[in-house]
């Protein structure tokens, strides 16, 4: 496997319009890109998520007034979508913290067995 550009992998959500607008999703695509390459990416752009688990994070969107946000968590082979939601708080909200954590242990489970 090329090292340099890892896969995505979508274990939940897409970016799509609606609601996301065509320049959302351009950014979205080259932050996402930026990590298949191995590139670290920090604030303003991402920031870590230790809430969800070791070496997820929370991809930020600014997008016509809204705040979208992207849980990822980097694998060694692999970078996971696990949630994409429309953030309206300054906390991530539990549900999406919660769905996370299920779907990475669901993710994990399937992969040793």
């Amino acid at each position: 496997m090329d090292e340099i550009n890892k896969p995505l992998a979508w274990l939940y959500g897409e970016v799509k319009t609606p609601p996301f607008t065509q320049e959302a999703r351009i950014e979205t695509g080259v932050l996402l890109r930026r990590l298949q390459r191995g590139e670290s990416l920090e604030m303003p752009h991402s920031r870590s998520m230790p809430s969800i688990g070791k070496r997820c994070h929370e991809l930020r969107i600014r997008d016509a007034g809204q705040n979208w946000r992207l849980i990822y968590r980097i694998d060694e082979d692999v970078i996971l979508i696990l949630e994409i939601f429309n953030k309206n708080t300054r906390a991530t909200p539990i549900n999406v913290i919660e769905n996370c954590k299920k779907r990475l242990k669901k993710y994990d489970t399937d992969i040793k067995d």
